[in-house]
């Protein structure tokens, strides 16, 4: 591993806890993203000046052009966890020679083919696996580990359901 946990920088994190801590306002704000469909199952999901290509793999119509939605939503999952490992070990004091989480999720193509009413088109269940090296004990990776999910947005909103609302805003095509 080329990496260390200790080029986080823990001093602006810190500063930043502190700020939030003194002021809540200051820990308040909007993250966004635009997903813009270009042909296909292919989307181009934007958010900030970062680009992430989607697409469907091809038994489902697809041309497996890019990640799918559902692996992006695991992918998204397993980096939030692996932020939380990372801060938590300059935190232990500790680092890791490798970190590697696989984030994986049966399903049941019936719910999003919409086969059958009683099969969900989401995932049942996800689970994820850390694979660790380092010379930290078990009770200090245990810890790390509590923290990560406790502290971690996108466990929270998997693990919890965020509400999620939606509206339509339409305009007629002009005929060419």
């Amino acid at each position: 591993m080329s990496g260390t946990c200790q080029t986080l920088d823990i001093e602006t994190y810190s500063q930043t806890k502190e700020a939030v801590s003194e002021d809540p306002e200051k820990g308040k704000g909007k993250f966004e993203s635009v997903t813009i469909w270009k042909d296909g199952a292919v989307a181009v999901n934007k958010a900030r000046s970062f680009e992430i290509t989607t697409d469907e793999p091809k038994p489902l119509g697809g041309g497996d052009t890019g990640i799918d939605p559902m692996e992006l939503l695991l992918a998204s999952l397993g980096s939030c966890l692996t932020i939380g490992w990372v801060t938590n070990a300059n935190f232990h004091d500790i680092d890791y020679k490798n970190l590697k989480i696989k984030v994986s999720a049966p399903y049941d193509l019936r719910g999003y083919l919409d086969i059958d009413d009683g099969v969900r088109p989401g995932f049942p269940e996800i689970n994820y696996e850390v694979e660790v090296e380092t010379d930290a004990d078990e009770e200090t990776l245990q810890q790390i580990k509590a923290a990560a999910e406790k502290n971690s947005p996108m466990f929270d909103n998997v693990a919890n359901g965020a509400p999620i609302s939606g509206t339509v805003n339409h305009s007629k095509a002009v005929s060419s």
